[in-house]
């Protein structure tokens, strides 16, 4: 049965997560209605983007992300692959990023984010959830529940490793972009304007 983090909250991942791939997926809502001139309402697609900065055991750090074309690999360094950019929403499996298990020793922590690549910041009809699935553990949800902002940015959760274990801890917090996000959380990144 899965189970549904609250803002804050802290679970450890299962203990197989060393031994093999887990996943990190997203999924939304593909359109959201928009109010037009004199009250009309239309569709608009939203193009949201799964993305994660890593942090390695030597200190080094990755973004992955589709902007920038920074897919990632799952056999080599960072161990963290982005597995493509779903532009429309329609795909079931929404967008996954894979994290190889069996390199977890090498890895210190994930922060795990979206963001609105395409589209108005309407968090509320866009829906997002992630699920980190484990094998042999029960599915870990995040529901993108807070709905007060007109960022479109969202840093969803961070994966730390302690020690061997992984723990991940809901967030949730927006920013107008991914150097703020960054400053907040003190990655130290260096940001250039980028396109898909």
């Amino acid at each position: 049965m899965p189970v549904e983090l609250r803002k804050g909250q802290k679970v450890n991942l299962s203990k197989s997560v060393e031994s093999n791939e887990f996943i990190i997926n997203l999924n939304w809502t593909q359109t959201i209605k928009k109010k037009g001139l004199f009250g009309t309402t239309k569709s608009q697609a939203v193009d949201l983007d799964l993305g994660a900065f890593v942090e390695l055991s030597n200190g080094k750090k990755h973004c992955i992300q589709a902007l920038g074309n920074s897919f990632g690999s799952l056999t080599d360094v960072p161990y963290v692959m982005l597995d493509g950019d779903d532009r429309t929403g329609e795909s079931t499996d929404g967008e996954n990023l894979r994290v190889n298990g069996k390199m977890s020793s090498n890895i210190r922590r994930l922060l795990i984010y979206t963001f609105i690549y395409e589209g108005a910041a309407n968090w509320q009809q866009v829906d997002g959830i992630v699920t980190i699935k484990c094998p042999g553990a029960d599915d870990i949800v995040i529901k993108m529940d807070e709905y007060n902002s007109n960022n479109n940015m969202c840093a969803i959760a961070q994966i730390t490793n302690i020690d061997g274990n992984f723990s991940v801890e809901k967030l949730v917090n927006f920013f107008s972009g991914h150097e703020l996000m960054d400053k907040h959380f003190g990655w130290g990144f260096k940001w250039t304007v980028g396109r898909k």
